[in-house]
């Protein structure tokens, strides 16, 4: 194996012109209190090591392992090295207090810490090992160096805005190997994210198996090799315990279920038809057609068995059950829908008919919170009434109209968590991924009030543009509240719709934009006096992403290399 060579820091520093150091910390998310009133650092012992292990918390003595390793062998070089007065003692030690080792992960669960570092040693308090966590993680951003070194003379306390602070990611349309989705949570808890939403199946994939509905994935995934089995989910599940994180299950419902057909054709309608038959309306938003038969009733059996074990295998309080874009001509194509539509029926009543007879058993058959997207109760087509999504235990989940539809969903009662295409779809602005697409065959200049390939066009992309790391930052998911409606937001979740993306693009699409949405749901976006602090953020940013690409996660760079040592030169306004 091929090994690093590293300078010595003290060269290292030398070789740096003075106009490149610095005296500040990068520690990303932001900590929401930190004081360091003289730079000042104590170089690590050889033999350093955090105290106790706790190995009677499973979870946590994993974290801890991997992070003293982590500590002990990363020798971060920054781009901008802090200038500090080195001490001539050693630090040997991190002495972690958790006040409850029996605290579960679950939503709300206290994250806080309390670090201090001085010449005489380093303490780390929490109230929970999940708080532990971010501590450690915190530590571990502070040591840099060949013969790593952190400062001394440090205080910080720090808890999140936000208990929810999730990424989505779509594994049915492309697949994702278990290996790249397990670098993908450790990447998260760097990041101090704590709920990975899997959005597991949809019309293009079923590729989990599932003990009660194993043909399912047997006919509806892309093949063996591309399914996750019962050990993969319990691995995936476990390494997101030692890091922190939240496992969320999505099986999007009733729509989005053409990959049902292969296995149970009778339940659903229109599967594998052409999505956009021409002269007819579109029987799905994109190709992938198929959509649960509310009037079967073999549908209820499958849809339970389906529920029943992810409830089984996830152990998280939120189920996620979709329900969003419902197609109504999909369910035209049935000659059952039809007659009740004709015998007065409503779409909107079918869909109720599917809640009614799935969201109980999701809640007191399987004692889950259920998790759905807005369109349940806002959508323009398909909907149902409040009184079949009790606020008690349903969450919903916003996609649309930016500030507009949070506002509508915390004013009817209901908690949300906020994913707005507007800011945080991170697959947008890379233009159509349909064939056969004529409207981009243009040579000529396109006319001003129908821009399409042309600057100012979507290029076939319905998100357009692309969502920089700045415009996620930017983003106030508590835009025009209330106080007390802002108080039902849970917090936010970036998502990685797969359409265009696989693992061997993975890293670039999710970073590090994904980290400046964790600072703002975990810190916020502004200084003390309540500015907007990009301007700041954008060093610091810089400098992390660095540091996870070394970390091994390929983060794409957010500017040339030359603006992180010319700080300011690269920003639009002086």
């Amino acid at each position: 194996m091929a090994t690093k060579t590293f300078l010595p820091f003290s060269l290292f520093l030398l070789l740096l012109p003075i106009s490149s150091l610095s005296s500040t910390l990068n520690i990303w998310p932001k900590p929401t209190s930190i004081s360091w009133p003289i730079p000042a650092a104590i170089p690590l012992s050889p033999f350093f090591s955090i105290e106790p292990d706790f190995s009677s918390h499973r979870y946590l003595h994993i974290a801890i392992t991997r992070y003293t390793r982590l500590i002990l062998s990363e020798r971060h070089r920054p781009i901008i090295p802090p200038v500090v007065n080195l001490s001539s003692s050693f630090l040997f030690s991190l002495h972690l207090s958790v006040s409850d080792l029996s605290v579960p992960l679950q939503s709300g669960v206290d994250e806080s810490y309390d670090l201090y570092i001085s010449s005489s040693g380093a303490t780390l308090t929490a109230a929970t090992p999940w708080g532990a966590m971010r501590g450690l993680e915190t530590f571990s951003q502070l040591a840099w160096g060949h013969q790593p070194v952190v400062p001394i003379g440090l205080r910080i306390f720090d808890k999140p805005i936000f208990t929810h602070r999730g990424l989505l990611l779509d594994t049915s349309r492309n697949f994702y190997s278990v290996r790249s989705i397990l670098r993908t949570i450790r990447a998260m808890s760097y990041n101090k994210m704590n709920v990975f939403h899997w959005h597991i199946t949809d019309s293009q994939s079923f590729p989990i198996v599932l003990p009660s509905e194993p043909e399912l994935a047997a006919q509806g995934s892309y093949g063996s090799g591309m399914n996750y089995s019962i050990w993969d989910v319990k691995r995936i599940i476990q390494y997101a315990l030692s890091c922190g994180v939240r496992v969320v299950p999505e099986i999007d419902m009733p729509g989005h279920t053409a990959s049902w057909a292969e296995a149970y054709p009778e339940i659903v309608t229109c599967a594998n038809r052409f999505w956009a038959p021409a002269g007819k309306p579109a029987l799905a938003a994109e190709p992938g057609t198929g959509e649960l038969n509310p009037l079967h009733p073999k549908t209820y059996q499958v849809v339970r068995n389906v529920l029943h074990d992810l409830s089984t295998l996830f152990p998280d309080q939120y189920l996620h059950a979709g329900s969003d874009e419902v197609n109504t001509a999909c369910w035209d194509t049935d000659p059952g829908v039809t007659r009740f539509i004709s015998d007065g029926g409503t779409y909107d009543q079918l869909l109720e008919k599917f809640i009614n007879l799935t969201h109980p058993y999701i809640t007191d058959t399987l004692n889950r919170t259920v998790v759905y997207w807005e369109d349940v109760l806002l959508g323009p087509d398909v909907k149902v009434g409040p009184a079949a999504l009790p606020t008690e235990s349903t969450i919903l989940q916003t996609w649309n109209y930016r500030a507009k539809n949070t506002k509508r969903i915390v004013q009817a009662g209901y908690r949300a968590i906020v994913s707005s295409s507007n800011f945080y779809y991170l697959d947008c602005g890379q233009g159509g991924w349909v064939g056969n697409d004529s409207r981009y065959d243009v040579q000529e200049a396109e006319p001003s009030d129908s821009l399409f390939n042309d600057p100012g066009g979507d290029g076939g992309s319905w998100c357009a543009p692309y969502k920089s790391w700045q415009r996620i930052y930017d983003y106030d998911i508590l835009h025009n509240l209330t106080e007390e409606e802002a108080k039902r937001v849970l917090g936010g979740e970036v998502a990685l719709w797969s359409e265009q993306a696989d693992e061997m693009v993975l890293d670039a699409k999710l970073w590090p934009r994904t980290s400046a949405a964790a600072e703002v749901l975990w810190s916020g976006n502004r200084d003390s006096e309540g500015k907007k602090r990009y301007a700041e953020a954008t060093n610091r940013l810089n400098e992390w992403r660095y540091r996870m690409v070394s970390r091994g996660i390929r983060a794409e760079p957010i500017q040339p290399l030359w603006c992180v040592f010319h700080p300011g030169m690269c920003n639009l306004e002086q």
